[in-house]
């Protein structure tokens, strides 16, 4: 399955001057985790950082920094791991894996940003696969006994 099916395809965006009181406010607003930083080119948006609820924590709460002075360029993680939306599922979490990030921003041919996958996205997915094998596993136990009765 191309990671590009399992996506979640509204992302909360914002650009590198936006307020970091602003961007924990949308976090907020949204429920998520994480906002991905983006340039704008051409009427389409190109991922250039992300800040997580973790990065607010770690770089202004934590650092006692004031964070009215600060926008989400300036804290964003810059080394961003993204993953074109044709990669396939299995691809995409060694590519995680092997970075050790919990989210992936995911692009199109262009490089431009049409979702984001995280590892919460994965552990619903197999979740329900562990389901329907746990399913097959019964129907399976009683075909069994019906036709050996």
């Amino acid at each position: 399955m191309p990671v590009g099916e399992l996506a979640v395809r509204q992302v909360v965006i914002a650009s590198r001057d936006t307020p970091v009181l602003d961007a924990a406010k949308l976090m907020r607003q949204y429920h998520v985790g994480d906002i991905v930083v983006t340039d704008e080119r051409g009427g389409k948006r190109f991922p250039v950082g992300i800040v997580t609820d973790r990065d607010l924590v770690l770089e202004v709460m934590a650092q006692e920094v004031d964070a009215g002075r600060l926008s989400v360029g300036d804290i964003m993680s810059q080394d961003l791991i993204t993953v074109r939306e044709s990669e396939g599922v299995f691809q995409t979490i060694q590519i995680m894996r092997a970075k050790g990030a919990r989210r992936a921003p995911v692009l199109d041919t262009e490089g431009a940003l049409v979702g984001i996958i995280s590892a919460d996205d994965f552990i619903e997915l197999l979740a329900d696969e562990l389901a329907e094998l746990a399913k097959l596993i019964s129907r399976e136990q009683k075909r069994e006994a019906e036709v050996r009765g």
